[in-house]
């Protein structure tokens, strides 16, 4: 029994090893990271940002598996908590369709030349939208 628990953890171990040098090696490939640094002119600063996101996931990955942690920091601490996240995966889906080239493939096939900044300013209020409806109706999809 002790035999199989620790081949278990093992296994689990690396498992979780594997899976974030993947996700950690994606988010570098779809330039993330290297995005993100370029924006804020933190170049030299990027041990920095890329051990806050190891950091993150290793935070994240905790909290997900020891489920009865509670933090008394309040709804406050739940929006600031949200808005980060959301940040962060629209940074994630964007900077995917970026590489994609999504965005200047369908502008070229719909002939659109003026106006960029309003369809993708109208994309994320959409998104936005949608997203408030959903949590704040409860709506699931049937």
């Amino acid at each position: 029994m002790l035999a199989k628990h620790i081949f278990l953890g093992f296994l689990g171990i690396t498992s979780g090893v594997a899976v974030s040098a993947g996700t950690f090696a994606f988010l570098m490939v779809i330039g993330v990271i290297p995005r993100l640094m370029g924006k804020c002119r933190g170049a030299k600063h990027e041990l920095c940002f890329e051990n806050a996101v190891i950091l993150g996931g290793i935070l994240g990955n905790i909290a997900s598996v020891f489920l009865d942690l509670r933090l008394p920091f309040g709804p406050v601490f739940l929006c600031i908590y949200g808005l980060s996240a959301g940040i962060f995966v629209g940074c994630i889906a964007m900077s995917l369709a970026e590489i994609l080239n999504t965005f200047p493939i369908m502008f070229r096939r719909i002939r659109l030349k003026t106006g960029l900044v309003w369809v993708v300013t109208a994309m994320a209020l959409g998104k936005f939208t949608g997203a408030l409806y959903y949590f704040l109706t409860g709506f699931s999809p049937p």
